[in-house]
């Protein structure tokens, strides 16, 4: 007999509380939120939320809020959202030191508990959080990957929409490199409807586009008070979703990279064929020398972050 899916989240708070509502919305299987143990009863509390607003809108599926790692044993799919969230002039590199050493709890929990889990994490700095969760865990690489280039195509995709005057259901955009300032957005591969967005909007609109992607989410932060969760969240279940459905999506994600595109041993954004065997294949498009020479330097300020992580 099938047995339900079960995907686990690792963090309560805005993007954990969105990520679970979205697990039992579309009904992807039983959903587990999970907090430190001096927030529990807030997890219990919003599980209990989401479960009451399953009996109004009609979807099934049980939501369990917990402080206890054993509780996520079995899952398929754990998501990690645990960390500090950016606040009003902070950058994701002053995160480091403080959600490197939450990184490293969650890690240790989810290797002893879900040693098969495909794990998306989501924690900032992404691309230095991604690389120590398959540090610490020792996971094949494929089952470990972090969400940004969905976030990041995602916000570029809205405002390419938003400067076209035309729905974001025909745009496509494509944006590579590390989670930060220094993202590479291909816009070779960024098209309305198949037709190059170069084609249809004047190169100072672009780059104006270029720069408020790479700000976006400092935007949301400083609008808001704190980091972004709807888009975020959505962009993790995608994901997950893709993995769970086998789908064979080909998503922007920081991937493992041993070798692809000149690098090794690093994690950063690249396209990935996400579907039941995780991030099954990275793939390599052709880039301009302009944005080969952006990815480089993309690259070497993860791999600074990386450096820095070893040294904490």
């Amino acid at each position: 007999m099938a047995q339900r899916k079960k995907i686990s989240v690792i963090g309560a708070g805005n993007i954990g509380g969105e990520l679970a509502m979205l697990v039992a919305r579309r009904e992807l299987g039983d959903c587990v939120l999970l907090d430190i143990p001096e927030k529990a009863d807030f997890a219990r509390g919003k599980a209990l939320d989401i479960m009451q607003t399953g009996a109004l809108d009609g979807f099934d599926g049980n939501v369990h809020g917990t402080s206890d790692y054993k509780d996520i044993a079995g899952s398929d799919v754990v998501i990690v959202t645990a960390g500090v969230p950016r606040k009003p002039g902070m950058s994701r590199d002053d995160l480091l030191s403080i959600n490197l050493k939450i990184i490293r709890a969650v890690a240790n929990g989810i290797k002893e508990n879900a040693p098969k889990a495909f794990v998306v994490v989501i924690s900032n700095p992404l691309d230095a959080m991604v690389y120590e969760m398959k540090k610490v865990t020792g996971f094949d690489p494929k089952m470990v990957v972090g969400m940004a280039g969905v976030l990041d195509s995602a916000r570029m995709q809205c405002f390419l929409a938003m400067a076209c005057k035309c729905s974001t259901k025909d745009v496509r955009a494509l944006v590579l490199g590390g989670h930060g300032d220094t993202m590479v957005p291909a816009l070779g591969y960024c098209t309305v409807n198949g037709i190059p967005v170069k084609q249809l909007l004047p190169a100072d609109v672009i780059d104006g586009i270029v720069k408020r992607t790479a700000g976006g989410g400092g935007e949301i932060v400083k609008l808001m008070g704190t980091s972004a969760y709807y888009a975020p969240a959505a962009g993790a279940v995608e994901m997950a979703e893709a993995y769970l459905r086998d789908e064979k999506r080909i998503l922007a994600c920081a991937a493992y990279l041993n070798g692809e595109y000149g690098y090794k041993d690093m994690y950063i954004g690249v396209p990935v064929v996400i579907g039941g065997g995780g991030a099954e294949r990275v793939v390599q498009i052709d880039l301009s020398a302009d944005e080969k020479a952006m990815l480089d330097k993309s690259a070497e300020a993860v791999r600074g972050l990386i450096t820095d992580a070893a040294k904490l």
